[in-house]
């Protein structure tokens, strides 16, 4: 039998000043923004849309401006293994594609009438403004997030414990999602299960291409892909 080949070293790592300026960000975007959004999108200042936008746009142009050295020094890994990547991102979009089908049907015998209130949320908001929701989901949410949660969270305690790095970045995006909706009605916690495959994926596809590139580019496939069948 072929032995399996050794898996590539993880070498993506931000450097204590790099990993300072996300994590700081971290309950900016969690709290201040969310709460600021909000308020501008109550006083009728903004639209959903437009509110959404600017949540994340603020935290794609701090990224740039405090991690853009790891960004680029990121892409070399990319530049370095185009395939390997491309072949990881094919990879985790179909096993996430057979995990959610397989989701659908334990929603539908547990929760038949319920519907995540995140995507509910979202495709109320990509019907009525396409254009600026397509390019928040695609363009702008990928790198704040997975600047945040795999970057930040699973990069840091990836040096220490694999495990823990899996369990607590995945963790903490899935609460990300569900949390500010099950609250409000403990049912939605459910939904936790939903964005678990794509969370663990998308650490899988970081550590296996050692470049938070990988990750994005999964990310806004993902987010494309949905906008694409909602508008249809």
């Amino acid at each position: 039998m072929r032995p399996h080949a050794p898996e590539p070293p993880f070498t993506s790592r931000l450097e204590k000043r790099e990993a300072a300026f996300v994590l700081a960000y971290l309950p900016v975007h969690l709290v201040v923004m969310q709460l600021l959004c909000g308020y501008l999108f109550a006083q009728k200042l903004l639209t959903e849309a437009q509110a959404n936008f600017l949540y994340y746009a603020v935290g794609f142009v701090y990224m740039l401006v405090f991690a853009f050295r790891f960004l680029r020094r990121d892409f070399d890994p990319l530049a370095d293994h185009p395939f390997t990547c491309l072949r990881t991102v094919v990879r985790g979009l179909l096993a996430m594609y057979c995990c959610d089908y397989l989701l659908v049907l334990l929603f539908q015998s547990l929760l038949p009438e319920a519907q995540s209130p995140n995507d509910a949320a979202l495709q109320a908001a990509v019907v009525r403004e396409a254009g600026l929701m397509r390019a928040e989901l695609v363009y702008l949410t990928p790198l704040v997030e997975e600047m945040l949660f795999r970057a930040g969270i699973f990069g840091l305690l990836r040096r220490k414990n694999r495990l823990a790095a899996y369990l607590v970045s995945s963790l903490c995006f899935c609460l990300y999602h569900v949390a500010p909706y099950a609250v409000r009605e403990p049912a939605y916690w459910l939904f936790l299960l939903q964005y678990l495959p794509v969370s663990l994926l998308l650490a899988r596809c970081y550590e296996r291409c050692s470049t938070i590139w990988a990750p994005i580019f999964f990310h806004a496939a993902v987010n494309a892909i949905a906008v694409s069948i909602i508008l249809l």
